[in-house]
């Protein structure tokens, strides 16, 4: 098998031609980027830091407690926060994972690696007083789960990913492999996991299970997703709030014979053309009392259902087509009798969860998404139709004090806002909010491009001249909006230099959420601000749309969870780059994680990569991994090449577990990681001591 192997640094074969490329991509090859974008200064080593995030971050997740019912003191038990009490330890095995999760005394587990259960379905026994939780996004269960049996208390699971027991049958009868099965456990806080893909159920709360809450979790890709029930006691209480649901069919939950369960600020997701349908959504049976609250069902069939023996109440749920059961009656309770919250509104719910649901880098102390929203943020609202207080983005940021030292948010309005935008590096802690229903609807739209004259007549503007929106400015966030640079190459030919950058950062600590980010040659541009400044990039749940080299630069990046989509060139063929990174050695550069890459293109078309050495310099030393992504037909089977002269083999350029039809085996042409390596290229390693969080 073909793994990754240490490179000198300087160790470097020049080539003599650029060759096989279209008349395009050879410019953009030999004289693209110019000379402007440098080096910067060393790193930790990957394993060190991992480590060290590991350990820092344990301490915030010890101290947090449970909301909703795992917060009420009974049984004994005063609220649930898991193994507070105990030591912290990391573990990176089954052996050490199994050892002290079955411990009696209590314990902070940190899973920092990828554990996959032997044998498959492999359930381990969690004793009382534990809190399992992610370094970071790290932490994964592969093929099993865990198992909290009678008496089991005082529990707390988080930021994990448990995934794919499945066994290939979908309604499985002979694997009960769960990725959570308690059997009357109480007192468990399930939190900020990412479940999916399993033999059986996602969790299963089972014969009086209680005192249970199920919050910021994404469940999906499964049949038979959250049974609560098999009991003829009505005992049971469990709160589910803040979750999304999406592509599960049936137990969405199914709620049998509970006595209070309260579901609130769901969003149960089924979309039109998938493999998977709904059969049904949130379902009261026997004696359960429900009560429903500021849920989102979108696309469901049956979406609310209740035996004629069971209580359901409803209050401000939306419902989008959904079709058949949508059932309310009988009397329940006031949860607010047992715990107090505090309900997000309704139409929030889609993105809120989108952005916040499953494994995060850190959590608040709450343990929610919406309790790292920044307080008393000062926020400016812009709207073209004069309904705000600006009428242009850039107005807006004009108006954010210098050198500010708390979060401005700049709220902008549905509309194409056609202008260039820059915010300056003495404007930091700002945030681009679009507020309307879909990241569709706010759009920044410039079309200039690198061959583009100045209207000063100093010249042209330059790849990262270009740019419609300019972000130099520390801790920038952007979130439901889209970032577009709409240059027509087919009617400006005569130009020389066609790269037309959307977005382009040189900052640090940038998060780019539930954005769209679209143009044809370098749509997107992560870069730092200096060759000695340390630039890191967050991209989550997230589009980005282009051909050539579209995602570039110099920056330490992370695109998690999003959908890269490749375009034609102007003239209808086929053929272009994904990524082009010009990472300086020690430092990490472009990490595309759990993503999707896809486009209306030809088959074999596109590379994933190719080095960048910006300004001929050899110090250099691009990274890209792409790991755990979903790769079209588009990709070539040979999927790096090399770039001006610099072979792509003397740089970083790995795959780690990709799939769809783009990916392909291990050879000298295509690298993998090896299962030790891919621990040290998680998204941890990448962010260092930056934990993102929404603001």
């Amino acid at each position: 098998m073909e793994t990754i192997q240490h490179k000198a640094r300087h160790r470097r074969r020049r080539l003599g031609l650029t060759v096989g490329l279209p008349t395009a991509t050879a410019v953009a090859a030999g004289m693209a980027y110019g000379t402007s974008f440098g080096v910067f200064g060393e790193d930790a080593q990957p394993k060190a830091s991992a480590a060290t995030a590991a350990s820092t971050s344990a301490a915030a997740w010890t101290n947090d407690v449970a909301d909703g019912f795992a917060s009420v003191n009974a049984l004994g038990q005063k609220g649930t926060y898991g193994g507070r009490d105990g030591k912290t330890v990391t573990v990176k095995t089954l052996a050490d994972l199994e050892k002290y999760a079955t411990a009696a005394e209590p314990y902070v587990i940190v899973v920092a690696a990828t554990i996959k259960m032997n044998p498959v379905g492999k359930e381990i026994k969690v004793a009382s007083d534990k809190t399992i939780v992610g370094s970071g996004t790290s932490g994964q269960i592969v093929g099993g789960g865990f198992f909290l049996g009678q008496g089991v208390h005082n529990v707390v699971i988080r930021n994990l990913t448990i995934r794919d027991s499945y066994q290939g049958t979908w309604n499985d009868k002979e694997h009960d492999f769960d990725a959570i099965q308690m059997d009357g456990a109480h007192h468990v806080w399930i939190d900020h996991n990412d479940l999916r893909h399993m033999a059986d159920g996602l969790i299963d709360s089972r014969k009086d299970t209680t005192y249970v809450t199920v919050s910021w979790n994404k469940l999906s890709d499964n049949n038979k997703t959250f049974g609560i029930g098999w009991t003829e006691n009505t005992t049971a209480d469990l709160t589910i709030h803040h979750n999304w649901l999406r592509e599960t069919e049936q137990r969405n939950p199914s709620t049998d014979n509970v006595a209070h369960a309260h579901l609130y600020n769901n969003y149960l997701q089924d979309d039109a053309g998938t493999a998977i349908n709904s059969s049904y959504g949130n379902y009261a049976r026997g004696r359960t009392k429900m009560v429903l609250e500021n849920s989102y069902f979108q696309g469901m069939k049956n979406p609310v259902t209740k035996d004629s023996t069971a209580a359901l109440v409803q209050r401000g749920n939306v419902f989008s087509g959904t079709s058949g059961r949508n059932e309310s009656g009988g009397t329940a309770f006031d949860p607010k009798t047992y715990y107090s919250y505090t309900l997000d509104k309704t139409a929030d719910v889609p993105a809120l969860l989108k952005s916040g649901t499953g494994p995060r880098t850190s959590i608040g102390t709450t343990g929610t998404a919406a309790s790292t929203k920044a307080a008393a943020a000062t926020t400016l609202t812009v709207a073209k139709d004069g309904s705000g207080q600006f009428r242009s983005v850039q107005a807006a940021v004009n108006a954010v004090p210098a050198n500010n030292t708390s979060r401005v948010v700049i709220s902008i309005k549905p509309g194409t806002y056609r202008e260039l935008v820059k915010v300056p590096r003495d404007k930091p802690h700002v945030t681009f909010q679009g507020t309307g229903a879909s990241r569709k609807d706010t759009v920044i739209v410039f079309n200039n491009a690198s061959g583009t004259p100045k209207p000063d007549g100093s010249g042209n503007y330059g790849t990262g001249g270009s740019a419609t929106v300019a972000v130099e400015a520390d801790d920038f966030q952007a979130r439901n909006l889209t970032f577009d640079n709409d240059f027509d190459e087919a009617n400006n030919q005569s130009l020389n230099g066609h790269q037309a950058v959307a977005l382009r950062t040189a900052a640090d600590k940038v998060v780019l959420d539930s954005v769209i980010v679209t143009g044809d040659q370098d749509t997107l541009l992560l870069d730092t601000a200096a060759k000695d400044k340390l630039g890191r990039v967050y991209v989550n749940n997230s589009y980005i749309v282009g051909n050539v080299d579209f995602i570039f630069g110099r920056a330490s990046a992370v695109i998690n969870k999003s959908v890269i989509t490749l375009k034609k060139r102007w003239n209808g063929t086929s053929a272009g780059y994904v990524t082009a990174p010009s990472t300086a050695a020690n430092r990490k550069g472009f990490l595309v994680i759990n993503s999707t890459v896809n486009g209306d293109v030809s088959a074999s078309t596109f590379y994933l990569g190719r080095p960048w050495h910006a300004g001929g310099d050899a110090t250099l030393d691009p990274q890209t991994t792409v790991r755990n992504t979903s790769l079209s037909s588009a990709i070539r089977p040979a999927p790096w090449t090399d770039m001006s002269g610099f072979s792509w083999k003397d740089d970083r350029f790995a795959e780690y577990k990709n799939t769809g039809a783009g990916a392909g085996s291990a050879s000298g042409d295509r690298p993998q990681l090896t299962d030790a390596q891919a621990t040290g290229q998680e998204i941890a390693d990448w962010l260092g001591d930056w934990t993102p969080a929404a603001s």
